[in-house]
This record gives C-alpha cells, sequence and structure tokens, in this order.
C-alpha cells in the first residue's frame, strides 16, 4: 500500500557514498526527491531538499535533522524490512531511479540486488559511478551499440531468451549457483525475454538514458499476492 503517489519519475536516495555529479544526472531526469533515511545526510550535503524521508530515522545526523521539516520525516519502527524496502512500500512512482545503493558496504549491496528482486513489480534503476542495475521486466528492449557490456546476473533458477548478444543465453538455464551471464556483450540493440521476475541487467552507466527510455515503455510484472 503506497501512502504516497507520484505522476512522474522520481529519484531516491541512499547512505552510500556517491558524488554531486551523479546526484545532478538523476535530478536532471528526475527532479522529485525521496530519501531513505541515511540518504538525507548526502541529499543535504549536496543541497538537495528531499520531498520525504523514509525508515527507520537511525542514520540521519542530528544537524541534517534539524533542517528538515518534521512532516518531511517518516518514522518506520518495525525491523524486518530495510530502509530501501521501507521507502519502496510507501511510495508509488512510474519509474524510480535509485541513488546512493550501489557501491557502499557489499553486504548492502546485495541486499539492494534482493530487494529489487522482491519489488520486481516495479520499475527501478539503480545508478551507480559506473554502472547502472535493473530487473529486466517480462520484456525489454535495449537500443545499445555493438561491443556494449551487458552483464545477467540470475538470482534465482531462470531462462533468458534473448537477441543481439554476443554469447546467445536462449537454452541456457541460470542460477547464481550454476551459469550466469556476466560480461556478455551486445552485437547491436539487445531483446530480453525473462522466463520470471529474477533476472538483474547490468549495463556501463552511460547507458542510463537507454535503459530509462526501454524501462518506460517495458510491460510491468504481475504484483506478486
Amino acid at each position: 500500500m503506497a501512502i504516497f503517489s507520484e505522476n512522474e519519475s522520481i529519484t531516491i536516495v541512499g547512505g552510500a557514498h556517491f558524488s554531486k555529479e551523479l546526484l545532478l544526472e538523476a535530478l536532471e531526469r528526475a527532479p522529485i526527491v525521496y530519501a531513505a533515511d541515511g540518504g538525507a545526510n548526502l541529499c543535504m550535503k549536496y543541497r538537495c531538499q528531499p520531498k520525504r524521508v523514509i525508515g527507520d530515522l537511525d542514520s540521519i545526523s542530528p544537524s541534517v535533522r534539524c533542517e528538515i521539516e518534521p512532516a518531511r520525516l517518516i518514522h518506520v519502527s518495525e525491523q524486518d524490512t530495510t530502509d530501501f524496502e521501507k521507502l519502496l512500500i510507501r511510495v508509488k512512482a512510474p519509474l524510480m531511479l535509485a541513488v546512493g545503493f550501489m557501491g557502499g558496504q557489499i553486504d548492502h549491496q546485495m541486499t539492494v540486488q534482493t530487494v529489487l528482486t522482491t519489488h520486481a513489480h516495479r520499475k527501478i534503476i539503480c545508478v551507480g559511478e559506473h554502472d547502472v542495475m535493473f530487473v529486466s521486466p517480462p520484456e525489454i528492449n535495449l537500443a545499445l551499440e555493438a561491443r556494449t557490456r551487458v552483464s545477467l546476473y540470475p538470482m534465482a533458477s531462470v531462462q533468458v531468451q534473448s537477441t543481439g548478444l554476443y554469447w546467445a543465453t536462449d537454452g541456457l538455464c541460470f542460477a547464481p549457483d550454476g551459469q550466469i551471464g556476466t560480461s556478455n556483450r551486445a552485437t547491436g540493440p539487445v531483446s530480453l525475454t525473462p522466463s520470471a521476475p529474477r533476472v538483474l541487467v547490468i549495463l556501463p552507466k552511460t547507458c542510463l538514458d537507454i535503459a530509462i527510455n526501454a524501462m518506460q515503455v517495458a510491460p510491468y510484472w504481475d504484483v506478486p499476492i
């Protein structure tokens, strides 16, 4: 159940360090900002006031907390979900650019990968300094140039039909403890049709706009029951 609903793409900010330039890239494409707990510290450091801050609020510095109107702070006390997931549960938008969720502690990033998979019915693109990462929709067409790096990482057993990849994936059974599809490359435009919402697509950050355009027109996975 979403408490806050937006009609346009938004940027959500996490606490893993990122540059001001990366935030500005996201804001050019999605200027409405929500922060997940400690992501508010970096928002304010870069002079970006979040519309809402959502989480258990144990990572916001006292000085930053004083700078943000109390009505913008949404405290969620339960500890069964991460702050990233607390935000996703409460915010709805057609597309989310997630900054500050890649490149920090490896265990935190692995958790982010799990949350992306759990919420595969949402359109979320994690944006890092070097890569972008998202769960593949049921079908997606990426207008990539030849030789672009394309990595497919399975979060569970899954198959992926594809066109435009140097190493074909049709007929392969991917699994995190078996066949994976990292460091493939495009021969031109790429299409992916996974059998389940369990495939992370990782591209160079230079492909951010390609990923956004493709995700915007791609179908959604069904909401899990």
